[in-house]
């Protein structure tokens, strides 16, 4: 245990961000540096709980007292092994995850919980700073050749897993840069991809190969990729984008949300969709709803308003969603700040009626109605529909599985009953040697479940291709989160 007192005498404490006025000028990320005596503090109040129900809200498993511990003794360089044992990217689950670990917190249940993330976060980028993070280059190869199509987080945890048990990975990402929605979907102000790139080099140099500009089924067919392969993973995540069939619809100037998020991640002051002097509104109150409002900020809109069909949530846990399960509440994210103080507003129990056409095919403005709650399937209020300014809409209502094009349809998968890809518990598709990890066999989810699933079907890979395998496999792919 870190401190036995150290979660009665410490607050909890985390980073200041930048000054809204400063870093809406620029793209790097928002938060200062934390000194390290205050991290040690934060440490310090982790109460080694006899039971660390974290470990259940993490689905990686991470070993968060253990490092805690570390991190308070100063002995950073056990601290990064101990993280390393059970996620391959704590870089970008420190800075993207939502944290059920920290919800699943048992100090949580009356007190605010440890910074677990900010610990993960400063642990690693120490490791990074001091050279610590080095390839690890298999002894021996198995000369067995598995293709990873998708170089997102599930895919990358898995191709990492594969080359280090001795296999010769090649990731195919049909993007022009390795990451998936890490390089091109999460904007630069919540992580700068230089912490992508420095991971990339790791990897390339433990031999993994990369081959980008690549749309598997369509460059190289499925019969292809089965013939060059002994084995296929599939991770190319729940990308068929969920849509909103009303009225003015195809007007230009309604966009999803990742057809706006990528060009402007790739060019930050010339994307071909920006916001600059025009009044922007994001549907949809998620975290991608917020990458949109922070970028559209950064291009210049006139105004920028967010609308959810959902109620506003509680500022505080609510009794339906008691400890330690991942409740919803009201969330202040650095996105929502700049909103705040400028032009723009966040509109709770909306929905969208129709887009307005300003005569040119061009939409010009949004027309909007209240809703009662869901209990009522969102009813509209009569005498609430009203008219707000819109030239540039994104639509940010998350995703409905994964595209069923010519690589799924040409492997012969079969899918659940919710449209992802099925598998059985090794995470194998029905199709002999073919093997789906991440959003595109779970359902759109959270970045530590795409590790996990990467890691647990690598375990299943390497298993099928050796006879054995002494890769973890951190959860079987019908786990789901607390509930």
């Amino acid at each position: 245990m870190a401190d036995p007192k150290g979660f009665l005498t410490h607050d909890r404490e985390l980073p200041q961000r930048r000054p809204v006025d400063v870093r809406i000028r620029d793209w790097k990320e928002v938060y200062e540096d934390f000194p390290a005596p205050k991290l040690t503090k934060q440490a310090a109040r982790c109460m080694d709980c006899g039971i660390p129900f974290c470990h259940n809200g993490c689905p990686l498993g991470n070993l968060i007292p253990e490092w805690n511990d570390l991190v308070y003794r100063h002995d950073w360089q056990e601290a990064i092994e101990r993280l390393h044992a059970t996620n391959n990217f704590p870089e970008f689950t420190g800075r993207l995850c939502p944290a059920p670990c920290e919800a699943a917190c048992v100090l949580g249940i009356n007190a605010d919980p440890v910074a677990i993330k900010r610990v993960e976060v400063e642990i690693i980028d120490r490791a990074f700073s001091e050279g610590w993070v080095t390839p690890v280059v298999p002894a021996k190869k198995t000369g067995k050749r598995v293709a990873v199509v998708g170089s997102g987080p599930a895919g990358l945890a898995a191709a990492q897993q594969l080359t280090r048990a001795g296999h010769d990975v090649v990731v195919f990402e049909r993007a022009d840069a390795i990451g998936g929605l890490l390089r091109y979907g999460i904007p630069e102000f919540k992580m700068e991809k230089r912490h992508i790139d420095r991971r990339l080099e790791q990897m390339r140099a433990e031999g993994t190969e990369f081959r980008t500009s690549v749309n598997v089924g369509a460059d190289i067919t499925a019969e292809q990729l089965r013939e060059q392969f002994d084995a296929v993973i599939l991770s190319g995540g729940a990308t068929q984008w969920r849509d909103l069939p009303v009225a003015g619809r195809s007007l230009r100037g309604v966009y999803q949300a990742m057809e706006y998020l990528p060009p402007a991640n790739k060019d930050f002051e010339n994307s071909p969709i920006n916001a600059r002097g025009k009044h922007v509104v994001v549907i949809g109150g998620g975290d991608t709803g917020a990458d949109c409002i922070g970028t559209a900020i950064r291009q210049g809109a006139a105004s920028v308003t967010q609308l959810e069909i959902m109620p506003q949530p509680p500022a505080s846990r609510p009794g339906a969603q008691p400890w330690p399960t991942f409740p919803t509440l009201f969330k202040m994210e650095s996105a929502h700040e700049e909103l705040a103080d400028g032009e723009g507003d966040r509109v709770y129990a909306v929905s969208t009626t129709e887009f307005v056409d300003d005569g040119t095919g061009q939409v010009r403005a949004l027309r909007l109605v209240q809703v009662e709650g869901p209990q009522s399937g969102f009813k509209p209020i009569p005498g609430t529909e009203r008219e707000i300014p819109a030239d540039l809409v994104t639509l940010s209502m998350g995703f409905v599985g994964p595209e069923k094009g010519a690589l799924l349809e040409g492997l012969g998968v079969e899918y659940d009953a919710r449209g992802n890809v099925a598998r059985d518990k090794t995470y194998m598709t029905n199709v002999d040697g073919v093997f789906v990890a991440g959003d595109m066999g779970r359902g759109q989810s959270l970045i530590v479940w795409a590790i996990a699933e990467g890691r647990a079907a690598a375990s299943g890979v390497d298993r099928f291709l050796t006879g054995e395998t002494a890769l973890p496999y951190p959860i079987l792919p019908t786990a789901r989160p607390l509930v």
